[in-house]
């Protein structure tokens, strides 16, 4: 049996720390990769049903998540997708849902830095166990 949302919390978590997203823009991003292409319209659709920044369309955009495909002209809209960037830490994130372990260096992950806040330290505790569980998971012979 595949439970891959067992662990979605901390990966979501771990996601949203090492890649600065709210859980709301991660939400789009994971919405916006099955469209492929989208216009303003398809957004503000979704948009509807998280909570509501009339500027999380171009924040998203600024930040490299999501790219225009095609300029608006001859009365057609403008199209866009995700960019390469999205789409490589979608992945990552389905990876990880997966049984892909959550890295645990400093460098790869920012939960594992010095200094961090006290719920990044209890993230990172539970993902060494997790991670510890699913290295054993993937050695258990029944």
């Amino acid at each position: 049996m595949k439970d891959y949302l067992k662990y979605w919390r901390p990966v979501r978590y771990f996601v949203q720390s090492k890649y600065n997203l709210s859980a709301p823009d991660l939400e789009f991003l994971l919405f916006l990769r099955s469209e492929k292409y989208f216009d303003k319209n398809k957004f503000d659709e979704f948009n509807e049903l998280i909570s509501w920044d009339k500027n999380r369309f171009e924040s998203l955009r600024e930040r490299g998540w999501i790219e225009k495909f095609r300029n608006a002209k001859n009365g057609k809209r403008a199209v866009y997708k995700l960019s390469y960037k999205a789409n490589r830490m979608l992945t990552s994130v389905y990876k990880k849902l997966e049984g892909e372990e959550i890295p645990e260096s400093e460098g790869s992950n920012p939960l594992f830095r010095n200094n961090v806040p006290y719920m990044d330290k209890v993230y990172r505790n539970f993902i060494k166990r997790m991670n510890k569980f699913t290295r054993q998971q993937r050695y258990h012979v029944d």
